[in-house]
């Protein structure tokens, strides 16, 4: 999994509407709105006839400038010469030639040279009915969503194919929602769409060259709080695929485990892509709340809850073998760990390795005084009975680690993980750079930055 990337630092821009300037559909010169990519190998059959369909689709019914790409990836019957002849006589077409295999390389490849705002891309065979194309790319226009995907398993879809692939689609987007707990409904219908600048740094992330190149760009996408637009489509089998199903199906559940190694050790810094604070309605304020508090109170008690039980389940375990103290220390210490590691990622929404190994240093903290809270209420406890029963051991640890609760979590809110958004803004200086401006230039700079 890709973590060394060229991705800028700092949060993506807010989602906007694209200049009216940039849809001028009369405008002489201009990058087009819209860049359909045609990823295709050894089509020189099927790639006219569908890319003459698609341009005059697009010609009679797309309201803005648009392109269609072919990619060529390592073709070697007469596709190249069919997808130049194409570029030749229509000027909205042109052709792309790479000399490696691989959808997901050719579409990373050609999408990134793109200058349009919108990346499009659908399968040669046209299986998809093309009335869905301006529905697919309206939201990203709009600024409404950062990607969309055709799906052939929305209830208002309408599908022709075989059951075999009908099992095989499901099966696998079963697969998707189980183990990586996905939530769009159709990952592998070649029918998609992204904004440039979403993809710019999105793509570098992606590692698969392949087939499942569409899977791992969704799961991140979706994993750093981008909006996926799903549309209902119609779609009609093509008898004459040319894809592997079992080879395919292999290298898929490879790209599923590896893409759920890297989210589950935290090594993607999905960071870069998350829209920046207020973006999202959830993170408006509320009136006399601190901005972010309800959800993050909310996902504090879930965990709070799930870590109580797995306490209590340590301490009974461990006091089997050790006295109450040590017990109470023991469990408390592997909860803590477990407690933070799980409210850094799901109440405050911090995700990959930066600050992580600080970030335990101080729940140990945090730890540590709750620990102090326990103890001495066990302490107490056993200077009041001297030999108090297991249940009122455990019913006076339940009063002391809800009193440790509400202390945790204002420790977490304002000392481990305080709101940084108004410094993540900013883009980092991590890395290094041609020149380096002297205090001078550096008040100047701000000056004019104001």
């Amino acid at each position: 999994m890709r973590t060394d990337t060229d991705t800028p630092w700092g949060s993506l821009p807010a989602r906007e509407h694209l200049p009216v300037e940039a849809l001028d559909a009369g405008a002489p010169t201009g990058v087009p709105v819209l860049d359909v990519v045609i990823p295709v190998h050894n089509e020189e059959r099927d790639l006219e006839s569908c890319v003459r369909r698609l341009h005059d689709h697009l010609a009679r019914t797309f309201p803005y400038r648009f392109r269609i790409t072919v990619a060529d990836n390592a073709s070697t019957d007469r596709t190249p010469a069919v997808a130049a002849r194409l570029a030749a006589s229509m000027t909205e077409v042109t052709a792309y030639r790479l000399e490696e295999k691989g959808r997901g390389r050719a579409l990373r490849t050609v999408w990134s040279h793109s200058g349009s705002p919108v990346l499009a891309y659908m399968d040669v065979d046209l299986s998809t009915d093309l009335n869905a194309l301006l529905p697919l790319v309206a939201p990203l226009i709009s600024g409404h969503s950062d990607l969309a995907i055709g799906s052939r398993l929305a209830r208002s879809s309408r599908v022709v194919r075989g059951p075999k692939r009908e099992f095989i689609s499901r099966a696998y987007n079963l697969i998707l929602k189980s183990s990586l707990s996905a939530r769009f409904s159709d990952a592998q219908c070649g029918f998609k769409a992204i904004r440039r600048d979403v993809a710019e740094r999105l793509l570098p992330m992606v590692e698969d060259t392949g087939w499942f190149f569409d899977t791992e760009m969704l799961v991140l996408a979706e994993r750093a709080g981008l909006r996926i637009h799903e549309v209902p489509v119609d779609w009609v089998d093509d008898p004459d695929s040319r894809v592997h199903i079992v080879s395919t199906a292999v290298d898929d559940l490879k790209g599923v485990w590896r893409v759920g190694r890297a989210l589950a050790v935290g090594a993607l810094p999905l960071d870069r892509l998350a829209r920046p604070f207020g973006d999202d309605p959830r993170d408006r304020a509320i009136s006399g709340v601190p901005g972010g508090l309800a959800r993050q109170l909310v996902g504090f008690c879930v965990v709070g809850a799930l870590s109580t039980l797995f306490y209590l389940l340590l301490y009974s375990l461990f006091r089997t073998a050790s006295g109450p103290q040590a017990a109470n220390a023991a469990a408390l210490l592997v909860s803590a760990v477990a407690n933070t590691a799980a409210n850094r990622r799901l109440t405050f929404g911090v995700r990959g390795r930066e600050r992580a190994v600080r970030h335990q240093a101080q729940g140990l903290v945090v730890f540590g005084i709750g620990l102090a809270l326990t103890s001495g209420s066990l302490a107490a406890l056993d200077a009041a009975s001297g030999n108090p029963a297991h249940g009122t051991e455990l019913a006076v640890l339940i009063a002391a680690n809800l009193a440790a609760t509400v202390l945790r979590f204002l420790l977490f809110r304002a000392w481990v993980f305080p709101d940084r958004r108004g410094n993540d803004d900013k883009p980092h200086d991590d890395k290094p750079h041609d020149h380096e401006p002297d205090a001078h230039e550096a008040r100047t700079q701000e000056r004019s930055a104001r």
